[in-house]
């Protein structure tokens, strides 16, 4: 019997609980064992353009999406015209059936170039304009359709609980949706009931008239439709198993780390972090680790910046967090921070860019502005984090770095990630431990805070120590801080900070600077979020008795070049994948390296790469039927 491995896709307008409905139905599957990974795509909008979640369920561990939709169930029109070709033969489909006569000109949110391919593909099949027609196209291909009226569950439902309200609470499609889904693959019911009211055990008659609706559309499900051909009844579940948020990565990472300050502006996917960090301010992390973090909203990322600098110059360890264009803000302080040798943490969750680009979508398109960030030289490091298991353990490395080193410290992480929900072990702060470098908790008399040392790393007083007074400016100075131009001076402190890069490079382990998963003949070199899809793209390809080697880089500034050269000597071919346009990492590798890339995998859409497009792309590599550039497209 084959191992499941099963996708399923919610969709619906925005703020009408798809992502609520996706947690439903990724928890159930996890407390039933099942390995899970998640991903969500919305709009930059607040309510009515389209959004999904799309959940893979599998017995085995998974570190990615795949382009095929195994059940799809939808509660709007919207979702049925764009995801329908994606539901597979031997598939199934949910949808309320009071929408099979909607055309596409009812849907206003369907965009003009969408709208023309789809006409173009029900022209070219003979079909209407309509959900029927392409639910005719799905049928044909072996897709199951599964008719239901939403609206009709909830009146019966406002009947058996005589509370006429439930006829219009539309906003229970959610639970409807996920509730027929698992009844289709017959998850054993108990799950459903359980994992609802834990979500709404602050709310216990909200909890009772979900668990209601759940029951009825589960059974509903189970007693209609006998003819679906894949179930999920669950595994034996790993001990020590979470559900967890991409965000929740590095927050958690910063509350175990003893990050005690935030400062933040709201942006895109970033704020997310920010917003779980204030929900859970106080916290006993472990034993020897007591304390909260305080977590402030500031007018704009400038100010954001301020005060986290502030905040660090009284020792204590700090943090902000932003996305592309709150970072370009920010960069006006960065260079404040490297030349008064400030150690401060910044979390920035890329995204599509230029400008605001698009700002709820993916792209990995930061690497050279945060490496090149700020005006004149100064040392700072730049971290790239491959997933969210990963990040929790990164955050806790890149606050001892700062703290070591006295550098700002840039994390990257991504969109991809902040809006992924993984199943993984649970983490363990005790694997984090805390450096604090050369803080000083007494200071004697004729205290130099910018001391010329040997390793180029001055002694450093806090805020409010007797003896530690120290100047801060942002023009050169001497070893205690005041303002000077003297061109021997300036040298003396200039050679001093930019020692730290090789310092960094000689000091960081090899195995946090790149992780080599194996080389081979053909050996791709990438970083952050394609981590995952690159990993199972390579199994896949592993079980048709095909070998590719994989480098991820993580310590992207200072670049780990003779280390990197190292890892590649017998690799022949050469392939960068990334998410973004002009293949932004293989420029950095070829500038330090003097390596080019014989082929390039690039996505650059605003979605997140699946294993099945990175897997097809090698594929054609291995064949020699590749363009040296192949631009992924899969995703809504």
């Amino acid at each position: 019997m084959s191992s499941v491995d099963f996708t399923w896709l919610i969709g619906g307008p925005q703020g009408s609980g798809v992502e609520s409905g996706a947690n439903i139905f990724s928890k159930v599957c996890a407390e039933m064992g099942y390995a899970i990974f998640g991903k969500r795509e919305f709009y930059s909008n607040i309510k009515g353009e389209h959004s999904y979640f799309t959940v893979r369920v599998s017995e085995e561990k998974i570190n990615s999406n795949v382009n095929a939709v195994n059940l799809m169930a939808s509660f709007d029109a919207e979702t049925i015209f764009r995801h329908y070709d994606e539901v597979i033969s031997g598939g199934g489909i949910i949808y309320d059936s009071d929408l099979e006569k909607s055309k596409t000109d009812d849907v206003h949110t369907l965009d003009g170039p969408f709208k023309e391919r789809l006409h173009k593909e029900l022209e070219s099949k003979n079909k209407p304009f309509t959900i029927a027609g392409v639910l005719e196209i799905a049928k044909e291909k072996g897709v199951a359709l599964y008719p239901v009226s939403f609206k009709s569950i909830l009146a019966t439902l406002a009947e058996e609980l005589e509370n006429p309200r439930l006829k219009g609470l539309v906003r229970m499609f959610n639970v409807i949706a996920v509730s027929l889904s698992l009844g289709l693959v017959k998850m054993p019911p108990d799950s459903l009931n359980k994992t609802i009211g834990d979500i709404f055990s602050k709310k216990p008659e909200i909890a009772k008239i979900n668990q209601h609706t759940a029951t009825y559309s589960y059974n509903y499900a189970t007693a209609k439709f006998e003819n679906f051909n894949q179930t999920l009844l669950g595994i034996e579940k790993e001990s020590e198993t979470i559900l967890v948020q991409g965000f929740q990565g590095t927050a958690l990472g910063k509350m175990a780390c003893g990050c005690r300050f935030q400062s933040y502006y709201p942006i895109t996917p970033a704020s997310d972090e920010s917003v779980f960090l204030e929900s859970n301010d106080i916290l006993e992390v472990i034993d020897d680790r007591p304390g909260s973090t305080a977590v402030i909203q500031t007018e704009d990322e400038i100010c954001a910046m301020g005060m986290a600098i502030g905040s660090a110059l009284t020792g204590t360890r700090s943090s902000t967090c932003t996305s592309g264009p709150g970072f370009a803000l920010m960069t006006e302080m960065l260079g404040w921070a490297g030349i008064n040798e400030v150690p401060i943490v910044i979390t920035n969750y890329q995204r599509s860019g230029p400008s605001t680009g698009l700002p709820t979508r993916h792209g990995q398109d930061d690497l050279l502005f945060t490496v090149y960030s700020g005006h004149g030289d100064f040392p700072k490091i730049v971290y790239a984090s491959g997933d969210i298991e990963e990040s929790f353990y990164d955050t806790g490395n890149v606050f001892n770095y700062s703290d070591i080193f006295q550098v700002p410290v840039i994390h990257l992480m991504d969109k991809f990630q902040a809006s992924s929900v993984i199943t993984c072990k649970r983490f363990d702060p005790q694997k984090i431990t805390i450096n604090r470098g050369k803080l000083l908790e007494k200071v004697e008399d004729n205290y130099r805070r910018f001391e010329l040392t040997d390793d180029g790393v001055s002694p450093r007083s806090r805020l409010g120590i007797d003896n530690g007074i120290f100047w801060n400016t942002g023009d050169e100075s001497d070893e205690k801080g005041h303002i000077t131009e003297d061109p021997i001076l300036r040298v003396k402190m200039m050679d001093k900070r930019m020692s730290r890069l090789d310092l960094i490079l000689k000091n960081i382990p090899e195995s946090q600077q790149a992780v080599s998963f194996g080389v081979e003949e053909h050996t791709i070199i990438s970083w952050g979020s394609t981590k995952g899809p690159i990993l199972d793209a390579i199994e896949m390809l592993k079980k048709e008795g095909i070998s590719i080697g994989y480098v991820q880089l993580k310590l992207m500034h200072p670049f780990p070049a003779d280390y990197v050269t190292s890892l590649l000597k017998d690799a022949k071919i050469l392939i960068d994948i990334e998410a973004n346009h002009s293949g932004q990492m293989g420029k950095l590798f070829k500038q330090n390296v003097s390596r080019d890339f014989d082929y390039f995998i690039l996505k650059y859409t605003g979605r997140a790469m699946t294993c099945t497009e990175v897997y097809d792309s090698l594929k054609k590599i291995i064949e020699n039927k590749a363009n040296k550039r192949e631009v992924l497209m899969h995703g809504a």
